[in-house]
């Protein structure tokens, strides 16, 4: 991923609070599975930006994939990170595509 050096802060909530979070941020009335939001910058260590992990979405997605729900956290995380990063999958299929590549290498190498 090109070594960026820099911090990234983790939450994990419930559905009510990603609800919460996915109407301010985004304006969708719903809640979502994990939301990143890209760090300003500022003094300071660089700071990458926070992933937010709603766990009960990550247990549901995790039983309806067949596997724990530590490996949903994983997966869900390396998205978050990965949109922090510049990936967007909203953006077109193009993107999308290479997104699911990249998700698919990072969520194999850290199970192996």
């Amino acid at each position: 991923m090109g070594d960026p050096e820099g911090e990234l802060s983790i939450l994990f909530t419930d559905d009510r609070e990603m609800k919460k979070l996915n109407m301010l941020h985004r304006r969708k009335n719903a809640s979502t599975d994990v939301l990143s939001f890209p760090a300003g910058g500022g003094p300071g260590p660089a700071t990458l930006g926070d992933v937010v992990i709603s766990i009960p979405t990550a247990k549901a997605q995790a039983e309806k994939a067949g596997w724990p729900v530590e490996r949903e956290a994983v997966f869900l995380l390396i998205h978050g990170i990965l949109h922090l990063l510049g990936y967007d999958h909203e953006r077109g299929h193009k993107e999308a595509v290479e997104m699911a590549a990249v998700q698919r290498r990072l969520l194999t190498a850290a199970y192996r």
